[in-house]
């Protein structure tokens, strides 16, 4: 089938990093397997900026990052829920909700969280708008485990069904620092921006579970 660029039944290895410019991660129902992890660069983080697009018709909660270390399942989460149409960031066990969101169905949303151990503040952007910054707290991340289309509630796995992504996801990065508001801005513009160095679409080592489609973008056109 034309659209079909890889179908991956079983868990498939990806022995090194593949370009994924161009590329989304589509999810296209609804289980408590279906995943992939991404291999990350770094083994501990005191900072970190996570950006990333996604498209979705879900109504529930549901997952849009994962990062588990061995002592906080959700070390790192990003997670859409339905108490006041908010987005939550979770540091280390703690939500942070970020109410208000105009969180549309059917359409793409770009959506990037800062957070620095030093300061224990964690902040959204959403779209291009940035929320206030809230405390967090939270300690250097160690030896994480980083998952798309499920929430980790143990290391690694623990997946809830009802807790799923389904849908697409593109342009994944992740950096050890708190991006610039206007670097920020350049990524949600899809301009020249730096690409992530923890994370990067561009050069992605990961690895796919259970049915998950890679598919050329041509949702949105540049």
């Amino acid at each position: 089938m034309r659209f079909l660029l890889f179908l991956v039944m079983l868990t498939a290895c990806a022995a090194t990093p593949q370009d994924l410019s161009g590329k989304m991660l589509i999810f296209p129902e609804q289980t408590k397997t279906a995943n992939v992890r991404l291999a990350t660069s770094m083994a501990g983080l005191s900072a970190a900026t996570v950006c990333l697009r996604s498209y979705t018709d879900l109504r529930r909660n549901h997952v849009l990052f994962s990062l588990s270390t061995p002592s906080s399942s959700n070390a790192l989460l990003i997670f859409k829920t339905t108490i006041n149409d908010g987005i939550e960031v979770n540091i280390q066990g703690k939500p942070i909700n970020f109410g208000g969101q105009d969180y549309k169905l059917n359409m793409w949303h770009t959506i990037c969280s800062t957070w620095d151990s030093a300061s224990g503040l964690v902040q959204l952007w959403f779209n291009g708008n940035p929320s206030i910054k809230k405390f967090s707290g939270g300690s250097k991340i160690t030896n994480p485990i980083v998952i798309l289309g499920q929430e980790q509630d143990t290391y690694g796995g623990g997946f809830d069904a009802k807790q799923s992504f389904m849908g697409m996801i593109s342009d994944v990065h992740m950096w050890d620092y708190i991006l610039s508001s206007c670097e920020i801005k350049r990524y949600v513009d899809d301009l020249n921006f730096t690409p992530g160095n923890v994370l990067n679409w561009a050069a992605l080592e990961f690895n796919t579970t259970g049915r998950v489609l890679i598919e050329k973008n041509d949702v949105t056109c540049h």
